[in-house]
């Protein structure tokens, strides 16, 4: 399984990160997961661009993971694609039908198939994907891709991540700020680690990023690595990681 990291930002650009977004291929298969602002241009710089991938995978709807995804139905049927697959948690195939009602002018253009998941189990784009809740300020999922790589999308550490990827080779996981920020819906690098301190997880890549990241990423990582034993590193836009 490949994984390229098309954008590694969050909700305040910075200008070196895109909004949210990853493309995750196997063979015949590839799959996008979330579509921030951006993505779409990083993704045409993939040798399957934007018209070799017809299912986009949601994790949840706020703006940063979501906002590229009528400009991807765009470029593919202005390619001559005719087909693209949204599929994400409840209200997904709401949110997308809502935003042709706004862009009228893109309605069947494509033959699009909207589809609502819930936790458990499901199958899309040929991937077995599990599927368990995030913690965040609005409900999304958490998602685990035939059990060699899990992303955790928007969440605050909890425990039943670790179980959750437990025996994964990669874990992306959001990490969006640095211990002295106090927040809440995302992760601190120490919650992170104390989260993780049981699983057994090759990697874990850190994504999601605000500025308040820059110049503190080592200082971001020992945090981690004092409770978590896997290999620990930032994520960042481009970067292509195969799991085994």
């Amino acid at each position: 399984m490949q994984l390229t990291f098309l954008g590694t930002g969050s909700a305040m650009p910075t200008g070196d990160r895109m909004q949210t977004g990853l493309l995750v291929e196997d063979g015949e298969r590839g799959l996008l997961v979330d579509c921030g602002s951006g993505v779409l241009h990083t993704l045409a710089r993939t040798d399957v661009g934007y018209e070799g991938v017809d299912t986009v995978l949601l994790t949840h709807h706020h703006l940063d993971h979501v906002s590229d995804l009528l400009p991807l139905l765009k470029a593919r049927w202005l390619a001559g694609e005719e087909h693209l697959t949204v599929v994400g948690p409840t209200g997904t195939g709401g949110l997308v039908t809502d935003l042709l009602e706004v862009h009228e002018y893109l309605q069947d253009r494509v033959d699009l198939t909207l589809r609502d998941v819930d936790v458990g189990h499901f199958e899309v784009a040929g991937f077995g994907v599990d599927a368990i809740e995030t913690r965040h300020s609005m409900p999304g999922l958490a998602y685990n891709f035939d059990g060699e790589l899990a992303f955790s999308a928007d969440t605050e550490a909890f425990e039943g991540m670790g179980e959750f990827a437990d025996g994964c080779e990669v874990l992306v996981h959001d990490c969006s700020f640095p211990d002295e920020v106090d927040v809440s819906n995302h992760p601190t690098p120490t919650q992170l680690g104390e989260s993780l301190a049981d699983a057994e997880i090759e990697e874990l890549y850190l994504t999601h990023l605000y500025p308040h990241t820059d110049g503190k990423h080592r200082e971001m990582q020992d945090a981690i690595e004092a409770h978590f034993d896997g290999h620990v590193a930032f994520a960042r836009d481009g970067l292509v990681v195969d799991t085994e």
